[in-house]
């Protein structure tokens, strides 16, 4: 196989590479999107649970509260009574006392009742927000799952076409070159870059002269001295081709 040969299935393979690497970058934004959507409607679904919940509660202890805030409310109304039928003033200080204590816990109570109340709608506005957050997310996931599935389809189809091109174009580059290539590129992302001036194409550092000398006379393929790439000549439009090389016993 001849240098000019080796570039050009190297070219080629690079040129498939970058096109995957578009598509699986695509294929992983779609997926992506989809899973924050799924992941964000589960995580609200949960907090819309807990909230209900803890409203739930709520609701029942207020209503634990407002039923002691009315018995006793039935016995301060009890001891206004007793303190009309007192018949001394020892009498009338117990019964004074009584009610001071049945008031002070009636307040204790009203206070905490309207402490809860002010939480309850709190809560509320929780439960409201987060249902609607959850309606929202599942009107779009049921706008964009179906066109996302296809899309993704789509994808997968020509992923699966370029990966197959890429598989026999590998079969037509030596095995040695190709371990070298994919090492490169895993390293890299991308393992072959160019000259026409002497400068890397990937890197932008100068080549050796010796070794641009070889390049353009196509006698093999390098390896740029900064980033390890391989690199070959690639002539510009105003540029004659490079003469052959010469061939063995001629």
């Amino acid at each position: 196989m001849t240098i000019a040969s080796q570039i050009e299935q190297l070219e080629n393979l690079a040129a498939i590479d970058a096109d995957l690497a578009l598509l699986e970058e695509e294929q992983a934004k779609e997926e992506t999107g989809l899973r924050q959507k799924r992941e964000r409607h589960g995580e609200v679904t949960g907090r819309l649970a807990a909230s209900r919940e803890g409203l739930s509660d709520m609701e029942r202890t207020r209503s634990d509260i407002l039923t002691e805030i009315r018995q006793m409310s039935a016995q301060v109304e009890r001891s206004r009574d007793k303190m009309a039928r007192c018949r001394n003033e020892k009498e009338s200080v117990a019964v004074q006392r009584e009610l001071e204590e049945l008031r002070r816990l009636v307040r204790d109570r009203e206070l905490d009742g309207e402490k809860l109340a002010q939480l309850i709608e709190h809560a509320r506005s929780d439960v409201a927000a987060s249902q609607a957050e959850i309606e929202k997310l599942e009107a779009d996931l049921g706008v964009v799952e179906g066109p996302s599935r296809a899309k993704s389809a789509v994808l997968d189809a020509r992923v699966s076409e370029k990966r197959a091109e890429r598989k026999a174009i590998a079969t037509r580059i030596k095995p040695q070159m190709l371990s070298r290539y994919e090492m490169i590129r895993k390293r890299r992302g991308t393992a072959v870059a160019s000259t026409t001036d002497g400068t890397c194409s990937a890197c932008h550092i100068s080549v050796p002269p010796m070794m641009m000398q070889q390049l353009m006379r196509q006698e093999q393929l390098g390896q740029c001295p900064q980033c390890n790439r391989i690199l070959y000549f690639r002539p510009s439009a105003s540029m004659p081709p490079p003469e052959s090389p010469p061939q063995e016993g001629a």
